[in-house]
């Protein structure tokens, strides 16, 4: 699965209905849209700040995720932000890869 940090911000009515229902209320619907996705939830936590509420999601897929940052931002109360998440290994396998590229403006190649 891949894991993702979202990132979130009430927008409007969806502020007045966090107020409303509660954290814990609007936490149990976001495991529910991410199982129905196949997905996890690790974890969530609200904030002040540049986002309300962050969460850590395991996602079959960039399309499970994108799924559910559809479903959420449809309602026209929030919006999501997901930034994929790597662990180091996989930074290590990425950094084994190699490719050609040249820089802007740059006539040799390293």
């Amino acid at each position: 699965m891949a894991k993702y940090l979202v990132c979130g911000n009430y927008i409007g009515e969806g502020m007045r209905g966090l107020m409303k229902e509660g954290g814990s209320s609007r936490r149990s619907e976001i495991e529910k849209l991410v199982a129905s996705l196949g997905g996890n939830v690790e974890c969530v936590y609200y904030a002040f700040g540049d986002y309300d509420i962050y969460g850590i999601f395991d996602m079959p897929d960039s399309a499970g995720m994108a799924a559910f940052s559809l479903q959420a931002a449809s309602s026209g109360l929030v919006t999501v932000s997901s930034i994929p998440l790597l662990t180091p290994e996989e930074i290590d396998e990425a950094a084994k890869r190699t490719g050609v590229y040249r820089a802007p403006g740059v006539d040799w190649l390293p």
